[in-house]
């Protein structure tokens, strides 16, 4: 039974970035080499992120929110951008289209991300002999993650790579860029700050993904309109 489980909350956390890859145009221009390049790239920033964090961070004996750290925290969290730069902008590509680029590295990121911060939890606790929610919910915010490092890598790919941008946009285009990169400031301050409970921040996660999907997704088709 608690093998069953461990593969029933494996499949939830990494199985939509197979679907996603499979039942999109991704897999027809075999964008696989893209997305492990952008996977390879996650883990170099991710490397350097824990570099500065032991650097700069100290370290907290209680659970409580701190503003200068979670500062800290939301700068530092700022190396993602720059990784998702040279990951857009430096890697060779195949001879791909702009909105099959920056799927494919997105879905490298999120699942690098989803690997890295879940898998060794999922191996350890999902086979416990007490089932909890814990590990469904996390789950649940794997697909999220997947919806904001995608909707973050299209926000990227028009601030980088799209030059002839409507100039009412590019302020909204920055807003939303900023919005998605701090969400995990965002949701220290729920959790510690606000003191939310996991399922209502997973909750709150999940709603603002599909709402800067939808917004990135408009914002994306509004810029590939000809320019009057």
């Amino acid at each position: 039974m608690t093998v069953f489980h461990f593969f029933n909350c494996a499949i939830l956390t990494f199985g939509p970035h197979a679907v996603y890859y499979s039942a999109t145009p991704l897999s027809e221009y075999d964008t696989l080499g893209t997305s492990i390049k952008a996977a390879l790239v996650y883990l170099g920033t991710a490397l350097v992120k824990l570099v500065c964090l032991a650097t700069f961070l100290k370290v907290s004996e209680n659970d409580s929110f701190d503003p200068y750290q979670e500062l800290l925290k939301a700068l530092i969290g700022f190396v993602d951008v720059a990784g998702l730069y040279f990951a857009l902008t430096q890697l060779t590509h195949r001879n791909i289209a702009q909105n099959h680029k920056f799927q494919a590295v997105g879905l490298g990121w999120a699942f690098a991300d989803s690997v890295l911060h879940r898998l060794a939890p999922l191996w350890v606790g999902a086979r416990g002999l007490e089932f909890t929610w814990d590990y469904i919910l996390q789950g649940i915010e794997a697909n999220a993650n997947l919806v904001l490092s995608i909707s973050l890598a299209a926000l990227g790919s028009l601030i980088w790579l799209r030059k002839n941008k409507p100039k009412t946009l590019i302020p909204i285009i920055y807003a939303c860029a900023v919005i998605v990169a701090t969400m995990p400031s965002i949701t220290s301050y729920l959790r510690r700050g606000l003191g939310w409970h996991f399922p209502k921040v997973v909750g709150f996660e999940l709603f603002t993904s599909l709402v800067m999907a939808f917004i990135s997704c408009q914002l994306f088709a509004a810029c590939q309109k000809p320019s009057a």
